[in-house]
């Protein structure tokens, strides 16, 4: 039997908090999470790992303590482990992240409010 295709837009209508990314897929050890983002996020940074964020829908900032990345529909952008950033939305944006399974979305900052639950799939 073949592998079932993934419709991002079903999956988006599947949730609507923001800041919880819900896994979709795997690929080996890596993830493919969905999120809709908006407000800002906390500072924090990776440092086993780089990040993807593909920006699906809308529009995002990713800042960083040197400049900032803008991010509209149809690109992405690769933060490299190690980087401390922020990103944020002022309107509500659809975007997908592609990180190693066990990644928590807040890296290195304390546990607090935006901490999501790990592996939730939808």
């Amino acid at each position: 039997m073949p592998p079932k295709t993934i419709n991002l837009g079903e999956k988006f209508a599947a949730f609507e908090d923001h800041w919880a990314p819900k896994v979709i897929a795997e690929m080996n050890d890596y993830q493919f999470k969905l999120a809709r983002i908006q407000g800002e996020f906390v500072w924090h940074k990776h440092d086993d790992t780089d990040e993807v964020f593909i920006c699906i829908k809308g529009r995002m900032t990713i800042e960083f303590r040197d400049g900032v990345a803008k991010l509209k529909e149809g690109e992405m952008l690769v933060v490299p482990k190690g980087t401390e950033h922020r990103p944020t939305a002022e309107e509500e944006c659809h975007i997908m992240l592609v990180e190693p399974r066990g990644v928590v979305n807040t890296g290195d900052a304390d546990t607090n409010h935006r901490t999501a639950k790990e592996d939730v799939w939808i």
